[in-house]
C-alpha cells in the first residue's frame, strides 16, 4: 500500500463503534448521523479490502482485522493528541490541557483540592480529572492518555517496569464509630475489640475493599474475623451509615475531614496499631511531559506530600524525553 488507506476520522469512528457496541450509539457520541458512520466504515473496509465488523449479530462485533486496526488506531490517536498538546505547550501555559488520574478515594477527596490550587495559579490551563480503579488508571498513564496519577493501590505487575512509581503520602485508614458508641468513650481500644464490632464495608469485589483488607492484614488484623453486617457501594454511603449508628468502618482519613469538623463521627485509636497505606504518584517517563504537568509536579504535589524531597523533576525524568527535545528545538527556531 503506497498511500495510508485510512483517515483519523475513520479511526475515531472505529474506536467509537467498538466502545459503544453499535453504529447508532457511536454516531450519537460523535454527533454525526448513523448513515454517515456506516458510509465511513464501508469506505474503510473497501480501502483495506477486509471486513472489520461481523454483522451477523445484534451487537457490532469486530473481526480479527477490526481488532488489529483498533489496537494500532488507538495508539495513533493517542500520539496525535500528544502531539497537539506538545504544540499547545509552545504558548507557555497560556492554554493547553493537564490530565490527572486518580484511584477512587484520592480522586474524590484529595485531587479536587490540588486541582483547585493549580487552577488558581494557571486559570488558562484546562484540567481533566479521570477517576477509575488503580489498574485502569495505571494503564491510562502507560498509554499516554493521562499525564500523571495519584493512586492508593498496587500498579499492575506488567506495568511496574514501564511506569515511574514514587511514594507520595501516608494515608491513615481510620476506624470510625458512631459518636454514641460505647467504645467512643475509650481513649484507645484493643485489637480484639475489632472482632466484636459490626462493620460496614464496600463490596468484597471492589478495588478499595481489597486494598483496605490487604493493609489490615499487614497490620496483623484478621479480616476474616471481622463481622461484616452491611456492604454498600460508596464511601459516602458508609460514612452516612456510621453516623446513623449502623456500625463501624475503616475509611481514609482524607474522606472524613468534614465529618470530624462537624463532630458527626468518632475516630477510634487502636492500641499499638497504626493502619496506614502509602499513596504513590505514577508517570510514564518515556512519554512527553507538558509544561502544565511539570508545573503541577513542581508547585502542587509538594504541598500535600509526606515525601516532598522525592518530587523533583529528576525523579520523574529519563535520559531520553525525545518528544520534549523536539518541541524545545521547535521553540528555538
Amino acid at each position: 500500500m503506497s498511500d495510508i488507506p485510512f483517515t483519523l476520522d475513520q479511526l475515531r469512528i472505529l474506536k467509537a463503534i467498538a466502545a459503544e457496541g453499535s453504529f447508532k450509539r457511536a454516531a450519537d457520541t460523535l454527533y454525526v448521523s448513523q448513515p454517515a458512520v456506516s458510509l465511513q466504515v464501508q469506505n474503510l473496509e473497501k480501502q483495506l479490502n477486509v471486513p472489520l465488523f461481523d454483522r451477523g449479530g445484534r451487537k457490532a462485533q469486530l473481526t480479527e482485522a477490526g481488532h488489529l486496526l483498533l489496537s494500532y488506531g488507538e495508539k495513533i490517536i493517542t500520539l496525535c493528541q500528544e502531539t497537539c498538546r506538545a504544540l499547545e505547550d509552545l504558548q507557555n501555559l497560556q492554554g493547553g490541557t493537564l490530565i490527572v488520574g486518580a484511584s477512587q478515594t484520592t480522586g474524590t477527596y484529595l485531587l479536587p483540592r490540588m486541582i483547585g490550587l493549580f487552577r488558581h495559579k494557571y486559570p488558562d490551563v484546562a484540567v481533566q480529572l479521570q477517576v477509575h480503579s488503580t489498574r485502569r488508571t495505571s494503564w491510562g498513564v502507560a498509554n499516554g492518555q493521562v499525564d500523571l496519577a495519584i493512586i492508593g493501590g498496587e500498579v499492575p505487575a506488567e506495568l511496574q517496569d514501564i511506569l515511574r512509581i514514587i511514594p507520595y503520602a501516608e494515608d491513615e485508614l481510620a476506624l470510625i464509630l458512631p459518636i454514641d458508641h460505647p467504645l467512643a468513650k475509650a481513649s484507645t481500644i484493643q485489637k480484639d475489640d475489632l472482632y466484636r464490632l459490626n462493620f460496614i464495608s464496600l463490596d468484597s469485589q471492589s478495588t478499595i475493599r481489597k486494598v483496605i483488607d490487604k493493609v489490615l492484614t499487614r497490620c496483623e488484623i484478621d479480616t476474616k474475623r471481622l463481622k461484616i453486617e452491611m456492604e454498600l457501594n460508596s464511601i459516602e454511603a458508609i460514612k452516612n451509615a456510621v453516623q446513623a449508628g449502623l456500625g463501624a468502618a475503616f475509611v481514609s482519613i482524607t474522606a472524613i475531614e468534614k465529618e470530624l469538623q462537624l463532630g458527626g463521627i468518632y475516630v477510634a485509636s487502636i492500641k499499638e496499631i497504626e493502619v496506614r497505606r502509602t499513596l504513590s504518584v505514577i508517570i510514564n517517563p518515556n512519554r512527553y511531559r507538558s509544561k502544565a504537568a511539570e508545573a503541577f509536579i513542581q508547585e502542587i504535589l509538594p504541598e500535600f506530600s509526606t515525601y516532598p524531597e522525592l518530587l523533583t523533576l529528576e525523579h520523574f525524568s529519563t535520559a531520553a524525553n525525545e518528544l520534549g527535545e523536539v518541541v524545545s528545538s521547535m521553540a528555538k527556531t
